[in-house]
C-alpha cells in the first residue's frame, strides 16, 4: 500500500489512521505491518465498504468524504485500511550501522547473492549501488533507463536494497546510506 508524501505528516503525528483504497485484493492485511517514512504502521483492520464516510475521510485526512473519493483509483472493491503508528522504521537505525562483524557482513552479501540469483536480468546489486553512489538525486527513471530496466522494475529492485539499510529515498532519487557506503567498499 503506498502512502502518498503528504499524508506522512498526519500519520506521524497521529492525526491519520485510516485510508480509503480501491483495490482487486487488497495488498496489506489485518495484523501486518508497513514501514513508511513516517515509521512502522500496525495493520488493525482491513474492511469492504460501500462508500467513504465522512467520519472516515477526516481520519483519512481529508477535509470531506467527496475529497476522498476523488483520490480514490475508478476501478476495484473499496476498502477502508485502518492502522496506528507502531514505532520508528527499522530500516533508519539499520542505514546508519555503518559498522559490521564479519559474520554480518557475510550474511548480507549472502541475501545481495540470492537477490541476484532471483532477478531474471541477473546480478545487479553491485551494479545498482554503485550507480546510486555515482549519481545521487537521480531520477529513478533516469537511473533505469541508463541501465536498460523498466521504471517500476528498478524501483522495486531498489526497494529491496532500502530493505537491508544500503539506500535512501530522497526527495527525488536515492543515495547510498552509510551502511549501504561501507558494504559498496567491502564488495
Amino acid at each position: 500500500m503506498l502512502i502518498p508524501a503528504d499524508a506522512l505528516k498526519g500519520i506521524a503525528a497521529g492525526e491519520i489512521t485510516v485510508a480509503f483504497r480501491r483495490w482487486k485484493r487488497p495488498t496489506v492485511r489485518a495484523g501486518g505491518t508497513l514501514n513508511t517514512r513516517a515509521g512502522v504502521l500496525a495493520i488493525d483492520a482491513v474492511e469492504p465498504v460501500d462508500d467513504v464516510d465522512e467520519a472516515g475521510a477526516r481520519r483519512a485526512g481529508f477535509p470531506d468524504a467527496a475529497a476522498a473519493r476523488a483520490r480514490l483509483r475508478p476501478e476495484g472493491t473499496l476498502y477502508r485500511v485502518t492502522f496506528h503508528l507502531a514505532g520508528p522504521d527499522p530500516r533508519i537505525a539499520l542505514r546508519a550501522r555503518a559498522e559490521m562483524g564479519p559474520e554480518e557482513l557475510a550474511t548480507l552479501r549472502a541475501r545481495l547473492a540470492r537477490l541476484d540469483r532471483s532477478n531474471p536480468r541477473g546480478p545487479w546489486t553491485e551494479a545498482t549501488l554503485r550507480q546510486i553512489a555515482a549519481e545521487p538525486g537521480r531520477r529513478a527513471g533516469d537511473l533505469a533507463e541508463a541501465v536498460g530496466v523498466e521504471r517500476l522494475r528498478y524501483k522495486a529492485d531498489v526497494r529491496k536494497l532500502k530493505a537491508l539499510g544500503l539506500t535512501e529515498s530522497l526527495e527525488v532519487g536515492y543515495r547510498l546510506s552509510p551502511r549501504g557506503a561501507a558494504v559498496l567498499r567491502k564488495l
